[in-house]
């Protein structure tokens, strides 16, 4: 019998995939949203596509403030942006 594996839903272009598939950023309970790469971190999280579209897609809507009810921070935006090898 094969075992399930999780799924997670992409905030940008709201695609269920494996949850190995996405990036998942967090909040932390003290408020701090950071990176999650190793998929541990306590907190919130929100999952994206490691699709460049659906990053671009997830600024332009503010998917990320929203999933958080919280301002990103220009920092986090810029390791998004290395993450995604993107100039935008």
């Amino acid at each position: 019998m094969s075992s399930k594996k999780p799924e997670r839903m992409c905030i940008a272009c709201r695609t269920m995939m494996d949850k190995t598939e996405l990036f998942r950023i967090v909040m932390s309970p003290e408020g701090e949203i950071s990176i999650d790469r190793n998929g541990k971190k306590p907190g919130r999280g929100a999952y994206l596509c490691k699709s460049e579209l659906c990053y671009k897609n997830a600024l332009k809507s503010k998917a990320l403030s929203r999933a958080f009810k919280a301002p990103i921070s220009g920092e986090i935006l810029q390791s998004m942006e290395v993450l995604y090898g993107s100039n935008s």
